[in-house]
């Protein structure tokens, strides 16, 4: 018996549901009014009315970083959907699975400078996965189904689906197809076990090894494959900014984050190794710094990833493994529980590389001065930690915040650090931590966070009072664009060009103006206790301003065009390998 026919609009909300769609994220408009009036009808997913629509696109991006599941957004045409384009461009360069739903004008208008029309298509082609236009509402299922696949298979993604507003009002039989054929598309899964074979017998004879690895080893669930990787092999592990909490930052094994504001141990055995695998990751340039600099040391390369246009991209490669982490570490795992035992004695020693390392790690690169009189921005990371009990998820906007955040909390679970890496976007933090509380109404969740960035989202603010998000904001205020300031320092001699922050609100007033708690602390000895009061307040938003240090930097740095080996140290000395 066929289904009697039912608009486009219903047809869109039946395809959400199939999917089992917990959260849309989105804010209505003229051109998406009726799919909103099919969401009044429906009680199946719960849709987030944000304030702004580049919000809700962050917000469903946080969603799926917290969860692993395919993050939903959906906003009008016009305004609506450019607001939306930073948020897609920032989830596409951290491949992070979004379908997003854009209302568009009637298909007869489409080119005519029809009110509020712009091409949804053509804006958002160079930053997104795929991208389509449905002019028949007999399409709609289909390519709803293509977009969720598309969205979450091979290297992640978002999917814009742009939806003409007579599309959703024209009837149809509706059917939803169980499965995906697309003779274009086909990700490659399992990796070639003779290029597996090659890197297990490289890692076993590799006498100064090292295991890099990045945001691909999160999303593509391979955490657990890699810790019982390392600990058989007993290997050094460093993470990048995206792939923290991929290895148990707590771990002996763990040499922290290695990179521009990486650890001096870190980078050095990034750059002193003799055997690398990259695992998801991809050599950007934030991370290896100079490639010149990186290739002067001969090294052997493995390097797996899904996405073969990542690999050879920036840094030529020894052994390349195309496929699914998850599925190729489970399978070099496999190998050696079968042939470790057997093959001790192949093996290399390596104890005196690790004793390179140790005197590496005594350089202690992350120490930081102190101080009773004024608040250092390190040590409330530090006590947030340690209040939170490292089992929280942290969101970051984009800055020096977000640099401290990343060397100071100790991340030892996956999915739990979220913040935008590729793109580098200022105000996701508040967004970010509103997806990640809907992912998980019951986690401590933490934004944070600079006075800068915030303000860029900050009616956000409104819609953690709707939903009674208990989310804590840590403000690290300043009173500068620190990063910035720092660069002025640093390479501009001082020239402070519009970075600092003048006629700032108080944003104490400012949150009890929404209905939420606010803190203003000025004094280190009140951090820890602050911090507990929050986090105390489970169902209450609090939102806390810690006056900190203007003039602290961000250290390790490394400049651009130097490498790894050139790292500028807290004590402002140029760290350079010893020949």
């Amino acid at each position: 018996m066929t289904n009697p026919n039912i608009t486009g609009a219903e047809i869109l909300i039946r395809c959400i549901n199939e999917e089992k769609v917990k959260f849309v994220f989105g804010y209505p408009g003229g051109a998406v009014l009726h799919i909103y009036d099919e969401i009044y009808k429906q009680n199946g997913f719960k849709h987030i009315l944000v304030r702004h629509e580049q919000a809700a696109v962050h917000a469903a991006d946080a969603y799926s970083r917290a969860t692993g599941d395919v993050g939903v957004a959906l906003v009008t045409s016009g305004p609506g959907a450019t607001n939306a384009v930073t948020g897609i461009a920032t989830a596409y360069m951290d491949s992070i699975p979004l379908v997003i739903i854009s209302g568009q004008v009637p298909v007869p208008a489409i080119g005519m400078d029809a009110f509020q029309e712009v091409d949804m298509v053509g804006i958002t082609r160079p930053c997104v996965k795929h991208n389509f236009l449905v002019k028949d509402v007999k399409d709609i299922a289909a390519t709803m189904k293509k977009a969720f696949y598309i969205a979450a298979s091979g290297r992640p993604g978002p999917v814009v689906v742009d939806i003409p507003k007579d599309i959703t009002a024209h009837f149809a039989e509706y059917f939803y197809p169980k499965t995906v054929e697309m003779r274009s598309y086909n990700p490659v899964l399992k990796g070639h076990s003779g290029q597996i074979k090659k890197a297990v017998k490289l890692l076993l004879e590799a006498k100064r090894p090292m295991i890099y690895t990045g945001g691909g080893l999160v999303l593509g669930d391979g955490t657990e494959e890699l810790i019982k990787l390392a600990r058989t092999l007993n290997y050094p592990v460093t993470n990048t900014l995206m792939g923290l909490g991929g290895y148990p930052a707590t771990d002996k094994q763990f040499l922290g984050m290695l990179g521009m504001h990486g650890t001096y141990e870190a980078n050095m055995a990034m750059q002193n190794c003799d055997v690398l695998i990259a695992v998801g990751a991809r050599f950007d340039d934030r991370v290896i710094g100079n490639p010149e600099n990186f290739l002067s040391q001969p090294r052997t390369i493995i390097h797996i990833d899904v996405d073969p246009s990542s690999i050879s991209k920036r840094v030529k490669v020894d052994v390349p493994i195309v496929g699914h982490v998850q599925s190729v570490l489970r399978e070099m795992n496999e190998i050696l529980s079968s042939d470790i035992m057997a093959n001790e004695k192949k093996q290399s020693n390596i104890s005196s590389w690790w004793k390179q390392i140790d005197e590496w790690r005594n350089v202690k690169s992350m120490v930081y001065q102190n101080s009773s009189t004024v608040i250092k921005p390190q040590y409330v990371i530090e006590k947030l930690w340690e209040v939170t009990k490292g089992d929280a998820y942290i969101t970051s906007d984009v800055g020096q915040h977000q640099m401290w955040a990343a060397q100071y909390y100790k991340f030892d679970k996956p999915r739990r650090w979220i913040n935008s890496g590729g793109l580098g976007t200022m105000g996701v933090g508040l967004p970010y931590a509103m997806g990640c509380q809907f992912a998980d109404k019951n986690a401590q969740v933490a934004c944070v966070t600079g006075e800068g960035s915030i303000q860029m989202n900050i009616q956000e603010l409104s819609t953690c009072a709707q939903y009674g998000l208990p989310i804590k904001v840590i403000m690290l205020n300043n009173r500068y664009l620190g990063m910035v300031r720092q660069w002025q320092e640093f390479f501009y001699e001082n020239r402070y060009s519009e970075s600092y922050m003048d006629s700032l609100p108080d944003f104490v007033k400012l949150a009890e103006s929404y209905g939420h708690v606010g803190m203003k602390i000025t004094n280190p000895a009140d951090v820890e206790g602050a911090l507990k009061e929050a986090f105390a307040k489970k169902d209450k938003f609090v939102f806390m301003d810690f006056i900190t240090d203007q003039d602290e930097n961000v250290f390790p740095m490394i400049a651009n065009g130097k490498g790894l080996s050139e790292m500028i140290l807290g004590n402002d000395h140029i760290a350079r390998e010893e020949d």
